[in-house]
This record gives C-alpha cells, structure tokens and sequence, in this order.
C-alpha cells in the first residue's frame, strides 16, 4: 500500500476542517490556525534526530498547504518517565512514547481518548522498531546471540526497565528469547538474572546508555533501540560494531494526540495534521532513512537491504498485554526487583 503525497493528505485532511480566521471558533468550539501554531511533541530519548528531520518537513508542507506557520518543540527522556511527565503537567500537543503502556497511561487519566490506538493507520503504528546489539571492533568477546551474553566477564549496558522503554523492551527481548527458543519460564528467569548481574550501571534512558558505552567506553555490548545503534556505530567512526540477534521484541512507539491539551490550546487542526504526516510518502521515506521500520510495504521494501530478517516476537507471545507484563516484571516488587535486588 502506497500512502498518499505529503500535500494530498494535507488536503485531504484541511478540507474536512472548518475555515476561519485567527482566534475565531467553528462550531465545535475549536480554534481554526490562521497564523502561527506551537506544538509541542513528548517523545522517548533516541528519536531527536528522527524528529528534528520529520518537524522541519512538516512544517514546510503545512505552511505550503494552509499559508500558516507551525513550529515544533520536542522533549524527550526514557518513556516511562515522560509518560509520567505529561500526566503532571508537561502540556505536550502530541506523545510519541516508546511503549502502549506509557501511552495508555496517559489515557487513564483522561487526557486521551479511549479510542486513540484506531484513529491512524497501523493501530496508530507509524513505524516499528526492536531490539540489537552493539560490540567493540572486531566483536571480541564473540557475541553474536542472546545466549552469549551470559558468558563469564560479558559487560552488558541497558537502561533501566523501570524507566527506559528500551529498558523494559531489552528486558523482555531476553526473557523472550529463552521462551520463544522453547525454554521454560524458570530458565527464562535464571538467564536474565545472570544477564543483569553483569550490568555495571542502569541509566534511566536510552540516550544515557549509549553515551555510557561508546563515549565512555564502559561495558563489552550495548543493548539498544535499532536505530540508536545505527547511529551510534556510525558515530564511533569503526570503533563500534552492529550484532542482530536472531530472535529480538517487536517494539510499538505509537503515537497519539493529547486530546485534553490540544482541545483546551486549540491546536488540534495542526496536531492532527501533524501525526497524519508521519504516514504520507515523504513521512515515511524519512522514517526509513533513520532506520525506523517504515509502515507502508512499499518503503520498506525499497529500504528492505538496512533491515536484516530478524524473528520479531510482540510482547503476547510472552504476556497477555503490556499492562500484563507491566504488573508482572517492572511493578515495585516484581521480577526486575526480586533480580536487581538480588544483584
């Protein structure tokens, strides 16, 4: 399927939508954008380059379209913590969170809609991503699977899943992969339990873990985001490696209009708009270049050489949901505690 032009979709989207002028109402009580918009997008830590890319495309076939301006401020952090962030106040337009549960979690306390995941195309999934490794050049301490990392004297940095949804996917990745290999639960849990007695520090994000391993140069492999070890490989200039397991998570940032925000700023037209971009040819074409997994088959097929075949398992092979694997793993008192504790 082939989403359409960045302009038509624009179009199609504006001509649904009330006309008037700066500061005026239409009927449902919304301001309609004359002038200048600001949006502001809560996201998770390793998307600011992605981001600053899709932000300044928008905004140039937003004004294109309407003749008005939008600009886009970004805040980023681990997942968990800005999903608890915007629930306290943080006034964001639209979240692009790594995880459902930290999305959902804004929703129960009502500032989405219930009906948030079907609104957009893909379960509002504009593109998906998972989890890989990165070593030292030349790899040698020979890691090549999730079982090698439980060798004696293996270094591992991951943030932490309390925090981190590249934590928490990290996590469940390599409890995953004992699981979906046909092992049973108690040596699921006795793996990950020596995997997490050789992690030296738990950053609480993302970003924070890969500055750890490559500008710090602590630990021998980096768990991390796909497309954060894309970049981080390129940036160490041949001093990093990129390792794809065999088996890793499937991970779902979806992304949502904070309906309680953009109604009481009315900046619903342009944050609506804003999340539709993301699936039209040049939304996609430029989620593809950041080594996210594009949602439309065609770009990701055109891209198909960047994205090696892994066995991508979601998260109800190993749970009944998020909310699930949340209570069971990563609620005070849970396995990551009882681990970590015992560490």
């Amino acid at each position: 399927m082939r989403f359409p032009s960045a302009l038509l979709f624009l179009s199609i989207f504006l001509a649904g939508c009330s006309s008037g002028t700066s500061g005026e109402s239409t009927d449902s009580g919304l301001r309609t954008e004359s002038e200048t918009v600001e949006l502001l997008n809560v996201s998770y830590d390793p998307t600011r380059e992605l981001w600053k890319d899709l932000n300044a495309a928008f905004a140039e076939s937003y004004q294109q379209e309407t003749g008005n301006v939008v600009t886009i401020k970004q805040s980023h952090g681990g997942s968990s913590s800005q999903a608890r962030a915007v629930v306290d106040g943080l006034d964001a337009d639209v979240v692009s969170l790594a995880l459902w549960l930290d999305t959902d979690q804004i929703r129960q306390k009502n500032l989405i809609k219930d009906d948030w995941e079907e609104r957009l195309p893909n379960r509002s999934l504009p593109y998906t991503s998972t989890i890989v490794f990165v070593v030292r050049q030349g790899n040698p301490k020979q890691i090549y699977d999730w079982s090698d990392l439980s060798k004696p004297g293996v270094q591992i940095i991951t943030p932490n899943p309390k925090t981190s949804g590249n934590g928490k996917l990290a996590f469940m990745a390599a409890w995953g992969s004992v699981i979906v290999g046909g092992g049973t639960e108690d040596q699921a849990r006795k793996f990950v339990t020596r995997l997490y007695k050789q992690v030296p520090v738990l950053d609480t994000g993302a970003r924070g873990a890969t500055t750890t391993f490559s500008q710090k140069e602590i630990g021998d492999v980096h768990l991390t985001w796909e497309n954060e070890a894309h970049l981080e490989v390129q940036e160490a200039k041949g001093a990093l490696e990129l390792v794809y397991p065999s088996v890793s998570i499937l991970a779902e940032p979806h992304v949502a209009v904070v309906d309680a925000n953009v109604d009481r700023k009315h900046t619903r037209i342009a944050a609506e708009a804003y999340l539709k971009f993301l699936y039209t040819a040049q939304g996609q074409e430029i989620i593809a270049r950041h080594f996210y997994r594009p949602a439309d088959a065609e770009t990701l097929a055109k891209h198909a050489k960047q994205f090696p075949d892994v066995s991508l398992f979601p998260i109800t092979r190993l749970a009944a949901s998020w909310n699930e694997a949340q209570a069971r793993f990563f609620s005070d008192g849970a396995i990551f505690d009882t681990i970590y504790q015992s560490k």
